[in-house]
């Protein structure tokens, strides 16, 4: 049985896509930084609790890293697959935003993919796996005031075709940008309420929808399969078709 790291796996897309995995065969770890999203995790895939390993795991440091991959080889043996997912968004004026809230949201969303990488690439290469980084359409566009997070989903696409060519063949890596996700009510608790979509919403898409987070789930599926062993180095935008629309006031 095959085994993957799901970063950020709490919440959201990484919620939905470890209940995609552990239906399609997979043992997964979850290295989750939030302790109450982890908590109302283990509570709800209890379960499934041989094929899952809870991890708490603030992806910025290495420190921490470090031990979840070293907890992950021992309780399963074995990574075939690395899904860095682990993101936060701050929203402020650039004269608002304070260094350390940009070094976080960095620290996060791009130094944690390169950490969870280096300390997980030498299971995956023995295994002949893949790694998928989950980027954005923000790397191709804003809105205002998000600039830590367009910055570094930017550099999560140069990381990806990087890492592409110094770890190949041995392992391949691809990166996912999501545009309109609604994960909404995919939170903790204390933070899900489903937003109410108006039918502009959707119609703004030419897929004629806002996404779910099973359009990602499925993405990465098809993305880490042995038989599509052909593809690395790509970003594959899975946004409705929303960021080819010219759009004219």
């Amino acid at each position: 049985m095959k085994t993957a790291i799901i970063t950020g796996g709490g919440q959201g897309i990484g919620r939905v896509t470890t209940q995609y995995l552990l239906t399609h065969g997979y043992r997964v770890a979850i290295w989750e930084a939030d302790t109450d999203a982890l908590a109302e995790l283990r509570e709800a895939f209890k379960a499934s609790t041989s094929q899952i390993l809870f991890v708490s795991c603030d992806v910025s440091s290495e420190i921490n890293v470090k031990k979840a991959a070293d907890q992950t080889i021992s309780h399963f043996g074995q990574i075939d697959a690395l899904i860095n997912n682990a993101a936060q968004m701050i929203e402020k004026p650039i004269d608002k935003l304070t260094l350390d809230e940009w070094n976080r949201v960095i620290g996060t969303n791009l130094t944690g993919a390169f950490l969870c990488t280096k300390h997980t690439a030498p299971y995956i290469a023995a295994q002949k796996g893949c790694i998928i980084n989950i980027g954005s359409t923000r790397a191709f566009q804003s809105e205002p005031d998000t600039f830590a997070y367009s910055a570094s989903k930017g550099g999560i696409l140069s990381l990806t075709h990087s890492l592409a060519v110094s770890l190949g063949p041995d392992i391949r890596v691809n990166a996912i940008s999501p545009g309109w996700i609604d994960v909404s009510n995919l939170r903790k608790k204390a933070k899900a309420k489903a937003d109410d979509l108006r039918p502009e919403d959707h119609a703004q898409h030419p897929a004629g929808r806002v996404g779910q987070a099973d359009d990602i789930a499925r993405m990465i599926l098809f993305l880490i399969a042995p038989e599509n062993s052909f593809i690395t180095g790509q970003n594959f935008t899975v946004d409705g078709g929303m960021t080819k629309k010219m759009i004219y006031i």
